[in-house]
């Protein structure tokens, strides 16, 4: 979940957020070469699309999409699952509109499950 946390708690800038994300990519890389990384998109927060939270998540995940090469980094983004049609985010899926509980849990393995197998079987 990261990036979350500099969304909600310190509500840093964008750009501050994406710029860590990309730190931590590059250390990854680094280290762990050969690793496929897959980043997730931060999680819709706040009831609605109204939310600035929410607002701050999306203008990160904007930014953060772009470091994804296909080759070692992939980015994906699942935050529409948890949402209703509406954009409204239920509380019977993240009680708090920020931490999902066992049913957000299996709506977010589920909706990984694929592209964690093709990551896997893929070199």
């Amino acid at each position: 979940m990261i990036g979350t946390n500099n969304a909600g708690h310190r509500q840093d800038p964008p750009a501050q957020t994406a710029a860590g994300i990309q730190s931590i990519l590059t250390e990854l890389r680094e280290r762990l070469p050969n690793t496929k990384v897959l980043v997730l998109a931060i999680f819709p927060r706040g009831k609605d699309n109204n939310d600035p939270l929410r607002q701050l998540n999306e203008a990160t995940n904007k930014i953060i999409e772009t470091y994804a090469d296909g080759k070692h980094i992939f980015y994906l983004d699942i935050g529409a699952k948890f949402l209703n049609a509406d954009g409204v985010l239920p509380k019977e899926i993240m009680p708090d509109l920020l931490h999902t509980n066992e049913k957000g849990y299996e709506i977010w393995a589920r909706a990984i499950e694929p592209k964690v197998k093709e990551l896997i079987s893929s070199k």
